[in-house]
């Protein structure tokens, strides 16, 4: 074998055993919604961030080696009264002058178990809020369509573990111990 045809031959081999990369996704702001509700006297206190930011890197075939980022703007939570936006943005809940941005790092991403439907996929990070940090795992249904993609998904937190609401606020009697999140975000290849 010639060495231009010995170094073809080698370089394909090598390509072969490369695992396929990732796409880069951004987040498209228009179409994406980060909802978060509480329960209120076992009434839901529902609520949105209206400023927040997702790249993902995944290749919806071959999930290993994927990563997903997160960022929120704390004090874009709005839960439709200027009153409990004020609350919400003191010491005793997000402390937002503090800690203004919660983050979410993911970068182990893992197909859903056995028998879930097509799309489905576990991303196992950290969240970081209010100064603390804390393993999260996060349900993903991813949906690719022509020119973008859908990740939709739905967890529960507990507050305490994050210091929101503590002193009057901390006891579950009146605000439940779960924060339920749900998402959808609209994305778009990066190029």
């Amino acid at each position: 074998m010639n060495p231009i045809a010995g170094s073809i031959v080698l370089a394909l081999a090598f390509a072969a055993l490369q695992p396929a990369r990732a796409a880069d996704w951004k987040m498209e702001p228009a179409g994406s919604r980060l909802e978060f509700a509480a329960q209120f006297e076992k009434t839901p206190a529902r609520g949105v961030f209206k400023d927040f930011d997702v790249r993902l890197g995944l290749d919806g075939d071959s999930p290993a080696g994927g990563r997903l980022d997160v960022t929120i703007r704390v004090a874009s939570a709005d839960m439709a009264s200027a009153d409990i936006n004020k609350a919400i943005a003191g010491a005793e809940w997000f402390d937002v002058a503090r800690h203004p941005v919660a983050e979410f790092h993911a970068t182990e991403i893992r197909r859903a178990p056995a028998g879930s439907p097509a799309g489905r996929f576990i991303a196992r990070g950290t969240l970081a809020l209010k100064g603390v940090t804390q393993p999260l795992e996060v349900p993903l249904a991813w949906t690719a369509a022509a020119g973008g993609a859908t990740l939709d998904g739905e967890f529960s937190v507990k507050r305490s573990l994050f210091g929101i609401g503590t002193g009057e606020w901390a006891a579950t009697s009146v605000i439940g111990a779960d924060v339920n999140v749900k998402f959808h975000v609209q994305l778009r290849e990066a190029r």
